[in-house]
C-alpha cells in the first residue's frame, strides 16, 4: 500500500491573501488573477480533493467537491448588494464540507478558514434556520446527557470551543432556570479550533484537520440527529 499523502497550503497563498487585503479592487485582482488561480484556487482544490477519502471514512454523508464553482470552495467574490462593505473580494480561503442533503451554508458542515490574520477550523451549524434551530434546542432539552457527552467530552474540548452568538433571553417555551439554558439560547451551534499559519503550511496540515474533525464526531452526530439527516 502506498504511503498516504497529505495536502497543505504554502507561503504564496498567504502572501496573495495579504496583498489582496491591501489591494481589494477589481483592477488589481484582474491583473493578478493568474496568481490567484495558481496560488490559491488550485492549491485549495487540491486540498479539497485530498479530503475526499478521509471524509468517506469518518463522515460519509459529507462531501468534498473540488469544483471551481458550486463545490466546497467558497467564492472569492463578495455579495455586496446588502452590505455597507463594498470591497469586491473575500480576503480569505473558505472551504466547507457540507452534508450531502445541504441546501445552503446553514446546514451541518466542517469548515477550514485561512486569512491574513490566521487559521481556524469549524464544525457544526452556523445560524440554522428557525425549524432546525428549534429541533436542536428540543433535542438538547430532551437528551441532556447525550448533549453534554457530545459537547463537553475531553477529546472534543481538546480541539474545539463552542462559539457563535446567543439570545439574551430564553427562547419561547424554555424556563430561564433550565439546567442547559445557556446552550438552548444559542443561535449558532458552531465549535472553533484556532490555529496558526504555520499549521496550514505544515506538510501534515491535512492530518491535523482530519484529527480535529474526527474528534467532533459525537458533536456532529448529535446535530445531524436533531435535524434528521444521517451521520
Amino acid at each position: 500500500m502506498s504511503q498516504k499523502r497529505y495536502a497543505s497550503f504554502n507561503t504564496d497563498a498567504i502572501k496573495f491573501l495579504n496583498e489582496l487585503a491591501a489591494n481589494n479592487n477589481r483592477e488589481w485582482f484582474h491583473a493578478n488573477k493568474s496568481r490567484y488561480e495558481e496560488q490559491v484556487l488550485d492549491v485549495s482544490l487540491n486540498f479539497i480533493q485530498s479530503m475526499q477519502d478521509p471524509l468517506e471514512e469518518f463522515a460519509p454523508y459529507f462531501t468534498a467537491v473540488p469544483k471551481r464553482m458550486g463545490g466546497s470552495l467558497m467564492r472569492v467574490y463578495r455579495d455586496t448588494r446588502f452590505s455597507k462593505n463594498k470591497t469586491p473580494y473575500k480576503t480569505n480561503i473558505g472551504i466547507q464540507f457540507r452534508h450531502e442533503q445541504a441546501k445552503n451554508v446553514h446546514a451541518p458542515g466542517y469548515y477550514v478558514h485561512i486569512d491574513p490574520e490566521g487559521v481556524f477550523l469549524g464544525v457544526g451549524m452556523w445560524r440554522p434556520e428557525s425549524a432546525p434551530l428549534g429541533k436542536i434546542r428540543e433535542r438538547i432539552s430532551e437528551r441532556q446527557k447525550e448533549w453534554l457527552g457530545a459537547s463537553t467530552n475531553t477529546r472534543f474540548k481538546r480541539h474545539f470551543s463552542l462559539g457563535g452568538e446567543s439570545l439574551t433571553r430564553p427562547p419561547r417555551g424554555y424556563a430561564k432556570d433550565h439546567p442547559l439554558i445557556d446552550d438552548i439560547k444559542r443561535k449558532d451551534f458552531i465549535a472553533v479550533k484556532n490555529m496558526q499559519h504555520s499549521d496550514a503550511l505544515h506538510p501534515k496540515f491535512q492530518q491535523k484537520v482530519e484529527t480535529a474533525f474526527k474528534a467532533a464526531n459525537d458533536y456532529m452526530r448529535f446535530l445531524c440527529k436533531a435535524v434528521e439527516v444521517p451521520f
